[in-house]
């Protein structure tokens, strides 16, 4: 098993999701749909996925890996046009692989998100059709709250250390962009955010990473519950990550994702989850393979 993790080393290490090849601590920044509020919310979510590898010239040396965040999140609106995020991830992981099982807990990075409504227009048409567009663009900061514990640079520092931490022990940044359309019941929720990493005190720096993700949703009413079906996109692109200015090598790639979900709405309270199905994907050369993914939440405007 060890081979396999020095050939993969953190291959995905912008993932939200922890585990011992894949580099637990990048932490990525996932929105989704935001819930409707005037004010402020806060909610809980549960994130899973799970990867599978196998050694292309070692079929027998493979790893199971199941990844699990619960992750406390929250938001304030300031007066009409700006807005707060943050979270707070907790991730327990599990690693099944031919040298046996093994996982690892503990609180991850913490990322706070200051967005900025910079368009909003809501107009009616002739025939009563109401047309609604928002534009709201923000930077955030990513704390290293969930520690980076080894030496990489140490002689007795294995891969598999470095790939076990939770936190990525550095300082990084978030650009984000969030348009929404309505029409009528109808419409698209589209957002990018690219994550720019610094190096650690460790001078190991995970790759800068790109997520773009689309959402078609519809609103039914029904008496005082909504219920909004929502299906889509999600791309993901990771750079290489960096030890002493030097690229590691098999790290960084990219996926295409199948989204769709359902969203239920009662006075102040949202509840939904979504299912996330590759559809296209490059990693490590095609040793590792992302399964499926999932995320599950619920929240209450206060």
């Amino acid at each position: 098993m060890k081979k396999i993790i020095f050939i993969l080393l953190m291959f995905i290490s912008a993932s939200s999701y922890a585990c011992d090849i894949c580099g637990c601590g990048g932490s990525n920044l996932y929105l989704g749909l935001l819930p409707n509020f005037k004010s402020t919310f806060i909610g809980l979510r549960y994130h899973y996925s799970q990867f599978h590898t196998v050694l292309a010239n070692d079929p027998s040396e493979y790893s199971h890996n199941y990844y699990n965040t619960i992750e406390a999140w929250g938001g304030w609106n300031i007066g009409k046009r700006w807005q707060v995020l943050g979270f707070i991830p907790y991730y327990y992981n599990k690693q099944m692989d031919d040298d046996g099982p093994s996982s690892k807990s503990g609180l991850g990075d913490i990322t706070l998100l200051g967005n900025y409504l910079l368009l909003h227009t809501k107009k009616s048409t002739n025939q009563n059709d109401i047309v609604e567009n928002e534009l709201w663009i923000g930077a955030g900061v990513k704390l290293p709250t969930g520690g980076f514990r080894v030496n990489p640079s140490d002689s007795n520092t294995t891969v598999a250390d470095i790939n076990s931490q939770i936190g990525t022990g550095s300082t990084d940044f978030i650009l984000n962009a969030l348009y929404i359309f309505r029409f009528n019941r109808f419409g698209v929720s589209t957002t990018v955010n690219y994550k720019m990493n610094t190096a650690n005190s460790s001078d190991y720096k995970y790759g800068n990473k790109l997520t773009a993700t689309s959402l078609a949703f519809y609103r039914l009413r029904f008496g005082k519950m909504a219920m909004s079906p929502n299906a889509g996109v999600l791309y993901e692109n990771t750079a290489g990550n960096n030890l002493s200015g030097e690229k590691v090598q098999y790290t960084g790639g990219w996926a295409v994702s199948a989204v769709a979900g359902i969203e239920f709405s009662f006075n102040k309270i949202t509840a939904g989850f979504n299912l996330q199905d590759p559809l296209s994907q490059d990693y490590a050369s095609g040793q590792t393979k992302m399964q499926f993914r999932g995320m599950a939440h619920i929240t209450f405007a206060l």
